[in-house]
């Protein structure tokens, strides 16, 4: 978040890049910093966090203000017709701030057009325009956009207990579980089902899914160690040493678990087929 903040800076020092890319582990939380760090510099009080006295703040807080334009995939992409409007939008000059600005969310899901339109608008940048693009997947971004921006990473703590709807208390406990869950099924190996029993018998069903969706979480961020290797679970080192392919069938397979506990199953059955399944992926020859 720091590499965030350091932007207000830079900008007053009147060295920011015409185009910046931005790598994070949350979408969401990356652009709520990004526009506070907006808010800051063009804020025409004194700013302060949730500042209520300008007109400027109060605009970006209700996404009404002209010369920021957001972009987000329109279903799975981004189009050619998004970016056009937007390169059209900035033909004019900027009235509520010195520069327009314009983040693109997901920028990974540009398709070829929407690309090639981006490009053109990056090779020959306006002085008075700043542009961010954020992705949680750097390695899907075309090169030729990467080399044309300058590069950002900027990692967060997810706080689950609040993603899950659920007290700190309760997350605690969930968590507990799921530690020693795990323990057991990748590392000791014996009597799997049983684990289930030993784990599960007391706990309610959407506990169960908090769980589940408390582990899929946990590989996704071992996975994600391949791109930020600053994303550190010290409990779960021991899931490292697992390919890439071995880390996305047990994602596959906890998804389907969860897609299927959505539903009246037998849940116990269901809970046997998780361990047993993982079992199988961990003894395939890759």
């Amino acid at each position: 978040m720091n590499e965030l903040v350091k932007l207000s800076e830079l900008y007053k020092e009147k060295k920011l890049a015409h185009a910046y890319i931005i790598s994070t582990n949350n979408i969401g939380k990356c652009l709520n910093v990004l526009l506070n760090v907006i808010k800051s510099i063009f804020c025409n009080q004194e700013y302060k966090t949730n500042c209520n006295k300008c007109s400027l703040c109060h605009l970006v807080d209700i996404g009404n203000l002209p010369s920021l334009k957001i972009i987000e995939p329109d279903g799975n992409i981004i189009k050619k017709t998004q970016i056009n409007e937007l390169i059209n939008s900035f033909s004019k000059s900027s009235q509520f701030t010195k520069e327009n600005i314009y983040i693109i969310k997901n920028c990974e899901k540009m398709n070829k057009e929407s690309a090639n339109s981006m490009l053109k608008f990056l090779e020959e940048p306006d002085g008075n325009v700043i542009g961010f693009f954020i992705t949680n997947q750097l390695n899907k971004v075309l090169p030729t956009i990467q080399s044309r921006c300058q590069q950002l990473k900027v990692m967060f703590e997810n706080n689950e207990s609040e993603e899950l709807n659920i007290d700190e208390q309760k997350y605690e406990l969930l968590m507990n579980i799921v530690n020693e869950y795990l323990n057991k099924i990748e590392i000791e190996k014996n009597k799997l089902i049983l684990y289930n029993k030993e784990y599960f018998g007391e706990l309610e069903k959407d506990d169960i899914i908090n769980v589940f969706k408390i582990v899929l979480n946990i590989y996704k961020k071992i996975y994600e160690q391949k791109y930020f290797n600053d994303v550190e679970l010290i409990e779960f080192e021991y899931l490292k040493k697992y390919s890439n392919d071995n880390l996305i069938k047990k994602m596959h397979l906890i998804e389907e678990i969860l897609d299927e506990l959505m539903f009246n199953v037998n849940v116990e059955l269901l809970l046997d087929r998780f361990v047993l399944e993982m079992d199988g992926i961990n003894n395939e020859i890759i």
